[in-house]
């Protein structure tokens, strides 16, 4: 399992995600990102950056 938590990127954010694969963490990730913080695109820059995140669970 993995995990991740959107506050490691942006901060104030309480929301974690957990999924067996970092495939999973994405399919997460992205919905929230364009939901709750208005990101309408995730760039190699911000993959990168949750990439670097996800921990074990």
């Amino acid at each position: 399992m993995k995990h991740f938590a959107c506050g490691d990127v942006i901060p104030g954010c309480d929301a974690t995600f957990t999924a067996p694969d970092e495939g999973g963490i994405f399919a997460q990730v992205g919905p929230h990102a364009a939901h709750a913080h208005g990101v309408t695109e995730v760039t190699p820059e911000l993959q990168a950056a949750v990439r670097s995140l996800i921990r074990p669970a």
